[in-house]
């Protein structure tokens, strides 16, 4: 599926959006006791920009990805990535076939937070594990043979609106 306004770009270029620095996850999926933390270097859209990813340890430069990504390209949930002697990925060794919606909303949007509840809601509905950051960017695991139909549906009928951006990556 092609790309739809990257919501990458959004929060890099709003000025009304808070600075992020470091993108960190509050509620990773795979959250568990054995999660180690890396991060990935975003500076080619914003200058000193990282996202931290939580990971489960597969040898001492290896890491499976236990979080959805909101803004690192090329990652996704359970894809096998190494690092860095500064913790930062360097490549993604194997890919585990996980896909990752992913919605921006735009906050000053007058509708923001009907949005926000009506897309928790599909998402919820649908079973699929889910991310949400400063309640505007959701991120949305698309596990191999998972249908986003229904979900794609939604944001299309919402893309005229300009209150969001989507884009499926993997």
């Amino acid at each position: 599926m092609p790309s739809r306004h990257p919501p990458h770009g959004q929060a890099s270029q709003s000025p009304r959006r808070p600075a992020i620095a470091i993108i960190t996850h509050d509620n990773p999926i795979g959250r568990s006791s054995t999660n180690y933390m890396i991060h990935a270097d975003l500076s080619e859209r914003e200058n000193g920009w990282r996202e931290q990813l939580w990971t489960h340890q597969v040898s001492p430069d290896t890491f499976e990805i236990a979080c959805l990504p909101f803004f690192t390209y090329g990652i996704c949930y359970r894809d096998i990535v190494t690092i860095d002697d500064q913790h930062l990925v360097s490549a993604v060794v194997r890919k585990s076939g996980h896909r990752t919606l992913r919605v921006a909303l735009e906050q000053q949007h007058s509708q923001c937070g009907q949005l926000h509840e009506l897309l928790h809601e599909k998402v919820v509905g649908t079973g699929l594990a889910h991310e949400w950051l400063q309640g505007t960017y959701l991120a949305i695991d698309l596990p191999p043979g998972a249908d986003p139909h229904s979900l794609v549906q939604v944001l299309q009928g919402l893309e005229g609106t300009e209150a969001l951006s989507w884009e499926i990556d993997s």
